[in-house]
């Protein structure tokens, strides 16, 4: 190998964090949207589509380039990925406006789209042969790390610093700099193929052989994905109204709170087996998002934690899971569409959901919006428990007729 590239472990780890670093920065925002609707005045349902567009952007891209990488290479699309985030942070700083922030968040979106399917692959690609099996979980990590780290950073810098966002953003584009230098000495790990073109038509590619497993996760990613995004589009407001409570710092850390628990699951779920980690995590996400309605409709911001505890968890185990379940089973060449199909499933839930509980609080109430929220989130953990049972079910009446037809 050339010496002006990274070792393969030195950029598993380095391309791990610049992963890492892009959701750090998709979590930055929530404390800092809460300070800015108090400074500007603009509407709750405002607030929510500044937020959600971040994953609606996300998932256009998404749709458009996944797969991208898989015909030009994935050091070319995460280079130009990189300095479009580059150009949204620089955009954040300077916004004197909710206008500008949404076309910030839109920018951002659209660059963390383009990278997070490449960025899944080089992961698991540079991944030293003992770490092969557990490098979609590392890549998950990044994903929920990043969002609660950058979210309780963030509240961290509003309660205590003069300028939050000059501090938050500033810090941000630095790191994408960085970035920009780790990609560029990152090894290829992709062979160019023809179809760059003809790939940018919005597809999901799902091959026949792991197509019952990707539907039958559907609804586990709808319930998990919808839990991080509760905390961090919606959280602020119901902090503010239903708890009185509207400072940074504690806007962050209850930010913080599910995303960095996921974050540590996807890692110590990694031990056991992907069914049973998917299992195990969506009913952990039913259980959660149950115990932060009773925090939320009791007022009892310690069990609204712990439900975030609890929901968080069972979103790291649950979605690390997925991902060391259909990952191990795809062709290099096809890795890439794959995945944009799972976080496209994940990017609906994180933020359709959000931008309609945002429309219909006015109307509704903030309370009865949540709790209809909760109420969706729970029925689809319910749906995606009886569909793992189902596929572990299959899994056991299948090890039979394997074992008989190896002897």
């Amino acid at each position: 190998m050339s010496r002006r590239h990274l070792s393969p472990a030195t950029a598993f780890v380095a391309v791990g964090a610049v992963f890492a670093a892009f959701f750090f920065a998709a979590g930055a925002p929530t404390p800092l949207l809460a300070l800015r609707q108090a400074q500007w005045g603009f509407s709750a349902g405002t607030l929510t589509f500044a937020f959600s567009i971040y994953a609606l952007a996300l998932l256009a891209a998404v749709l458009v380039g996944g797969s991208l990488s898989d015909h030009l290479g994935r050091r070319p699309v995460l280079l130009v990925a990189l300095v479009g985030e580059l150009g949204a942070m620089i955009v954040f700083l300077l916004a004197p406006s909710i206008g500008w922030i949404i076309v910030a968040r839109t920018l951002q979106g659209l660059a963390t789209g383009l990278a997070t399917s490449a960025f899944s692959a080089v992961i698991v690609e540079h991944a030293p042969a003992h770490l092969k099996k557990i490098g979609g979980a590392f890549a998950g990590a990044a994903v929920a790390g990043g969002l609660g780290v950058g979210a309780l950073v963030t509240g961290l810098a509003v309660q205590y610093a003069s300028d939050a966002n000059a501090l938050v953003f500033t810090g941000l584009a630095g790191v994408m700099v960085i970035g920009l230098l780790v990609v560029a000495l990152t090894e290829e790990t992709a062979t160019r193929r023809a179809g760059a073109l003809r790939s940018l038509s919005p597809r999901i590619a799902i091959p026949a052989h792991v197509r019952s497993e990707f539907v039958s996760g559907l609804p586990v990613h709808v319930a998990g994905w919808m839990l991080p995004a509760f905390f961090l589009g919606l959280s602020p407001a119901v902090l503010r109204i239903e708890f009185g409570l509207d400072g940074g710092l504690v806007a962050g850390f209850t930010a913080f709170l599910g995303p960095f628990s996921a974050a540590v699951a996807t890692f110590a779920s990694a031990r056991y087996a992907p069914r049973h980690s998917t299992l195990t995590g969506v009913c952990l996400v039913l259980a959660g998002m149950g115990v932060v309605a009773v925090g939320v409709v009791g007022g009892w911001l310690l069990v609204l934690w712990a439900g975030a505890i609890v929901g968080g968890i069972g979103f790291g185990s649950s979605f690390g899971g997925q991902l060391r379940l259909i990952v191990p089973q795809i062709a290099p060449h096809q890795r890439a569409a794959v995945l944009s199909g799972i976080y496209t499933a994940g990017y609906l839930a994180f933020g359709l959901p959000v931008i309609v509980a945002g429309q219909l609080a006015p109307r509704w109430g903030l309370l009865p919006t949540f709790e209809a929220y909760a109420t969706v989130v729970m029925v689809a953990a319910a749906i995606g428990i009886v569909a793992q049972l189902t596929l572990r079910r299959r899994d056991a009446d299948s090890q039979p007729q394997t074992a008989r037809q190896a002897a």
